[in-house]
């Protein structure tokens, strides 16, 4: 993961080439390495005049208008945003920089991934381009880190538990996790615990799946029940609420069959944070496989009923929740 502590000016022109690419799909990590770039040139020259390109809205000759030496001098970074959308013309005048680029002139070039413009991505490593990583941020676990690097990057401590309620709590979109972490930096001391995550985030953090599924794979049938009427009357859509409990249950059985190894060993293997891994062999006390079956059928059932499928989608998830508890210690059975 590419951020903007992993490098820092070093040298004249704040150690930034010529070329810059920024490849991948997370955008808070892509907007960051084009922000780093632009303060590491500002370091030495802070008279550095940036200008935006968007591909989106992009009109032929307008990069090579930009990228030509300003007649009153002085330097320029040109970074071009989209690349991975940009026209056959548009890819022609950026290929054009990239293989004569004008002396005083830094190009930035974000690119989040896939076929369109390749010959970009190519040209920009051929030529020596610096290459910042901007990789999705989808599981859990990569959540998880990003957060730990969040707090670390700020200099301070944060719990696996606190870790966790925030994610459970704000994970669902990575700017908004980032901005979650941030308000917990500014606005606190001392070390973050979820105690901490509780207060600035508790009702979202109640209401929340997550808790749903804790309580039902506990086989606690009048928590799970209350906890998710609370989830539903608060607004929260039910189709995320059964996609966790297939999640929770499926990394049941993917931490069952995975042997007594570390959770920090197995974490990579299973695509899983640690925590999780803990989490799963805590509550796997009480499962055997035939209970897990029966359980991830019914959240199956609960699948379809909420995506259009069933007439009452709400009865529906209610039901594969007691069916869940229901199958703990095979009380279903």
């Amino acid at each position: 993961m590419n951020t903007d502590d992993d490098w820092s000016p070093s040298s004249p022109r704040g150690g930034v080439p010529p070329l810059v690419l920024v490849t991948g799909p997370e955008q808070i990590l892509a907007e960051r390495a084009i922000t780093a770039t632009i303060e590491a040139l500002r370091s030495l020259t802070p008279d550095v005049e940036y200008i935006r390109v968007d591909m989106e809205s992009y009109e032929p000759g307008q990069i090579g208008m930009h990228c030509a030496p300003s007649l009153f001098g002085g330097d320029k970074c040109v970074v071009v945003r989209g690349a991975d959308q940009a026209g056959d013309e548009a890819q022609a005048d950026l290929l054009a920089q990239i293989e004569r680029p004008e002396p005083g002139i830094t190009l930035v070039v974000a690119h989040a991934g896939g076929n369109r413009g390749k010959k970009v991505l190519d040209a920009m490593k051929k030529n020596g381009a610096r290459v910042l990583e901007a990789p999705a941020i989808k599981s859990d676990r990569e959540k998880a880190e990003f957060a730990q690097h969040e707090f670390r990057r700020a200099r301070r401590k944060a719990t696996p538990e606190a870790i966790r309620a925030l994610v459970e709590a704000v994970g669902k979109d990575v700017r908004e996790l980032a901005s979650a972490c941030t308000q917990l930096i500014d606005d606190t001391t001392g070390v973050i615990d979820e105690h901490v995550v509780a207060t600035y985030h508790g009702g979202k953090v109640e209401a929340s799946g997550f808790r749903v599924a804790d309580a039902a794979l506990a086989g606690n049938a009048p928590e799970a029940l209350r906890l998710l009427r609370h989830a539903l009357a608060s607004g929260v859509d039910p189709v995320p609420i059964v996609a966790v409990l297939a999640v929770q249950l499926r990394q049941l059985v993917k931490v069952a069959g995975a042997g007594r190894s570390s959770s920090g060993s197995l974490a990579k293997a299973l695509g899983m944070a640690p925590w999780q891994i803990d989490r799963a062999r805590r509550a796997l006390n009480g499962w055997d496989v035939e209970g897990l079956g029966q359980s991830i059928q019914a959240v199956a059932a609960a699948d379809e009923a909420v995506k259009g499928g069933g007439r009452d989608p709400l009865y529906a998830v209610e039901r594969a929740v007691l069916t869940i508890c229901a199958n703990r210690s095979g009380r279903g059975r």
